[in-house]
């Protein structure tokens, strides 16, 4: 995040507001009685001193135990709090609410791994999630609930929260027994908030309250939206979950993608944010059921190239089977094109790392491999007026590949910071 200044003052800058509205309460109070009694000829100008400088004071206050609030319920610290750590605390939440203003769109892993980083470098976030999910436990609840899938925007809402590992653990929990078995309990929470205020956006709003997330989580849609795939040789599947099982079954590629209803809406707060945005991320994530189902509600593609942030686009590490077999870099980048417009994106971050060998092998069973930028992709890419980052962007855990979201999330921050040059 560049080079950090070593904070010295608790309360810095409010401190000073502080002190600036007790100097104008003196010169408001000093000899007001006198004047008030004697002559109303100066009452009023001292009068303004008086309270304004209440006002000062007030607000300094506000100002002050609002940060510490913030700094110990983002950081939950456990036992005492001691000066120079509650100073480290507080200087970092501020610094956060200065950082960038990033919109990032997605869904699935991909999109909570991302946030992860995100989060350590701004607290100005909105995470734009599909809401076309209709498999799994999130499926289920779907059709009996009639609500809008929560899984991905749980585990989004869990990437930006601030909470205990415990409580994290436990809204990550997905039962093995009985008639919950595969229900994963932070689902069941959203689904208990939905019924407890009568709307998805509210229950969103109020998961993400108690659970101090940094930042703002969004579904892409209020509406109950199903997930179309139209195949290369003319085959039309319906259902998120669906696409990449009948799409392997049939090998043939995908050629677009569509919703039902045709007609959507985007959040207003969606909106605005992509208005207002520094940087807007697409990806990482599943390329035709997270990234471009959120670029097809109603001119949400127009918002985002209208928007004079930066647009950046994070392709999977490893291509998925049934969805983007033999896909290089720039089939990915054609696709979100395709579904968006000509000049979506801006830059594209792409790993270069070698993956070990041994990691690899559980992948190749599936079908799976690693994403490549060829030399023609780059080409490609060049006409576009696309630029390349190139890095070592890969994490092995449990023989998971995912992106290094630190790594990535510093490459993000780093082309915000040289957009405001």
């Amino acid at each position: 995040m560049g080079k950090r200044i070593k904070p010295k003052i608790i309360i810095g800058s409010w401190v000073f507001l502080g002190v600036i509205g007790i100097l104008f309460i003196t010169l408001g109070l000093s000899s007001f009685m006198y004047n008030l009694v004697m002559t109303n000829s100066h009452t009023n100008f001292k009068m303004f001193f008086t309270i304004t400088g209440i006002l000062l004071v007030l607000i300094s206050v506000k100002i002050s135990i609002r940060s510490i609030i913030n700094a110990v319920k983002n950081n939950k610290p456990n036992g005492n709090i001691g000066k120079e750590e509650l100073n480290k605390m507080i200087y970092k939440d501020r610094m956060l609410s200065k950082g960038p203003k990033i919109v990032a769109i997605g869904g699935g892993t991909g999109l909570s791994i991302l946030l992860r980083g995100l989060k350590e470098y701004t607290s100005n976030i909105t995470a734009i999630v599909t809401v076309a999910d209709d498999g799994g436990g999130s499926g289920i609840l779907r059709e009996d609930l009639g609500m809008l899938p929560p899984g991905d925007i749980r585990s989004c809402i869990l990437a930006l929260a601030n909470t205990e590992p415990t409580m994290e653990k436990i809204l990550q929990y997905r039962f093995k027994e009985g008639s919950l078995k595969g229900q994963n309990f932070g689902n069941l929470f959203i689904a208990a908030m939905n019924e407890i205020y009568g709307s998805f956006e509210l229950a969103i709003k109020e998961t993400s309250n108690v659970l101090a997330v940094t930042g703002k989580v969004l579904p892409m849609t209020l509406d109950d939206v199903t997930l179309y795939a139209v195949l290369e040789n003319g085959d039309i599947v319906a259902g998120e979950s669906n696409i990449p099982l009948k799409n392997k079954e049939a090998s043939s590629k995908i050629d677009r993608i569509y919703m039902k209803p045709e007609i959507t809406y985007p959040l207003a707060e969606a909106v605005e944010a992509v208005k207002e945005a520094d940087i807007i991320v697409l990806g990482p994530g599943s390329l035709y059921t997270s990234v471009i189902p959120n670029l097809l509600v109603n001119d949400m593609s127009d918002y985002i190239c209208e928007s004079n942030a930066t647009k950046v686009y994070i392709p999977n590490v490893m291509t998925q089977p049934g969805e983007t077999d033999d896909y290089t870099v720039f089939d990915h980048v054609e696709a979100i094109l395709k579904h968006g417009c000509k000049d979506l994106l801006d830059y594209i971050i792409v790993n270069v790392e070698k993956i070990p060998e041994e990691t690899l092998e559980k992948y190749k069973e599936d079908g799976s491999k690693p994403v490549i930028l060829t030399e023609e992709d780059e080409k490609k890419l060049k006409k576009l007026n696309i630029k390349v980052i190139k890095d070592n962007l890969i994490e092995v855990k449990k023989d998971y590949i995912r992106h290094d979201s630190l790594k990535a999330s510093e490459i993000i921050f780093n082309l915000s910071k040289e957009k405001q040059r």
